[in-house]
C-alpha cells in the first residue's frame, strides 16, 4: 500500500480519516501494517501490502477459490488475445481517451482481468473485491504502480462518496445479497461529470427456466471444491457435447439453454486468433464452476436498473452494444 491508496481511504464506518498505526515519512509501500480510524477508533490490517476491511470467510469465498486457481487465464497479456479489452470497451463505451488521467474504481475485480485494460490509459485504478481474489490480482499486477488494491465490501467502500471519475462493475451486482444496493453504492463512488458503466445478468421471461438454475440448489450446497472436482469430471462429457451441439445452425441458442456448460464456441478476439481448445477447456471449467458456485444469482431488469441509477444522481443511461444487460451512465450529483 502507497501514499496514493492512502489519502483516499476513510474509515468505511463512519467515513472519517484513517492513519497509519506505524510511522512512516516520505513515499513508502507497506507490506504489512495497519490501519486506524481517527474518529472512532475502528483497525484495520495491511496484509501483503493489501489493506482488508472485511473478515477472511464470507459469501464470495467461491470467487476466492476460482481467481486463485485461475489467476491469468482471462489476462489478454497472458492469452495473446484483446478478448478482455473488447469486452470492457463494449460493455462501457468509454473512450480511452477519456481515460486519460482519470481515477478509476473497479468494484469486484476478480482477478483483475479489466484492470489490465483500464489501467493502460487511467492515471491510477482502485480494484476492490470481497473475496481473496484480490490477492490473485495483485500478485498479477505487482509491477504495475498505477493499479491498487484493497479488499472490501461494495457495501462498506473505504471511500468518500465523489472519489472517483469513473467506475465500472462487470459480472458482479447479480452475485451480491442486493444487487439494486449493489448498484446504488458504486454509483455513489462517482464524482458529478463522471461516468459508471454496468454489465449485469438480466432477467428475462425465460431465464430462471436456464438449466443452471435448476441445477443451483444442489450445487450452492456442494463445498466448493467438491463442486469443482465434479466439474472436471464430467467437463470431457460435457465440452465434446457443447463442441457439437453449440454450433448447430439454429438450434445451437436452444442447447446453450439446455446445456450448462460455459464453452465458448467461436469467440474471436478480433485482431488475434480465436483461443485455442486446451484455453477453451480450462476457460469452460472455470465459467462452469462460475455457473454453480455463487452463493447468490439474481438478475435484474433494465427498468429496475435504471430506476436505481436515476436515484442515485445519473442520467443519460443507455445500453451499450456489450451482450447482456450493459448499461451507461453519466452522473449528474452527488445524493445523499
Amino acid at each position: 500500500m502507497d501514499n496514493f491508496l492512502l489519502d483516499i481511504l476513510v474509515c468505511p464506518k463512519c467515513k472519517s480519516s484513517l492513519r497509519l498505526l506505524d510511522d512512516y515519512s516520505g513515499d513508502f509501500d507497506i507490506e504489512d501494517g495497519g490501519l486506524e480510524c481517527t474518529a472512532c477508533a475502528a483497525t484495520f490490517p495491511i496484509i501483503n501490502g493489501i489493506p482488508r476491511f472485511v473478515p477472511v470467510e464470507n459469501y464470495a469465498s467461491s470467487f476466492g477459490l476460482q481467481w486463485n486457481k485461475f489467476r491469468t487465464e482471462q489476462l489478454d497479456s497472458v492469452n495473446g488475445s484483446t478478448i478482455s479489452k473488447d469486452r470492457f470497451y463494449s460493455v462501457t463505451e468509454w473512450e480511452p481517451e477519456w481515460l486519460e488521467g482519470k481515477v478509476i474504481l473497479d468494484a469486484g475485480c476478480g482477478a483483475g482481468r479489466f484492470l489490465e485494460v483500464a489501467a493502460e490509459e487511467a492515471a491510477n485504478v482502485i480494484g476492490i473485491d470481497l473475496s481473496s481474489a484480490i490477492d490473485a490480482s495483485a500478485k498479477n499486477f505487482s509491477t504495475k504502480e498505477n493499479i491498487h488494491f484493497v479488499q472490501a465490501s461494495i457495501y462498506e467502500l473505504p471511500f468518500k462518496d465523489g472519489t472517483f471519475d469513473g467506475a465500472y462493475s462487470i459480472g458482479v451486482v447479480q452475485h451480491t445479497p442486493d444487487p439494486k444496493k449493489t448498484v446504488e453504492c458504486v454509483a455513489r463512488m462517482i464524482k458529478p461529470g463522471g461516468m459508471i458503466g454496468l454489465f449485469i445478468y438480466e432477467n428475462r421471461k425465460w431465464t430462471l427456466w436456464y438449466s443452471k438454475y435448476l441445477l443451483r440448489p444442489i450445487t450452492t450446497r456442494m463445498s466448493h471444491t467438491a463442486l469443482l472436482r465434479t466439474i472436471k469430471l464430467f467437463m470431457p462429457l460435457g465440452f465434446v457435447a457443447s463442441e457439437v451441439l453449440f454450433r448447430v445452425p439454429y438450434l445451437g441458442k436452444i442447447f446453450r439453454f439446455l446445456l450448462p456448460v460455459s464453452n465458448y464456441v467461436g469467440v474471436n478476439s478480433g485482431s488475434a486468433p480465436n483461443l485455442s481448445i486446451s484455453e477453451r477447456y480450462q476457460w469452460a471449467i472455470m465459467d462452469t464452476f462460475d455457473m454453480f458456485a455463487p452463493a447468490y444469482d439474481m438478475p435484474q431488469t433494465q427498468d429496475e436498473i435504471e430506476a436505481v441509477l436515476t436515484v442515485s444522481g445519473v442520467e443519460d443511461i443507455h445500453r451499450t452494444k456489450g451482450i447482456g444487460l450493459c448499461l451507461k451512465g453519466t452522473k449528474t450529483q452527488l445524493t445523499k
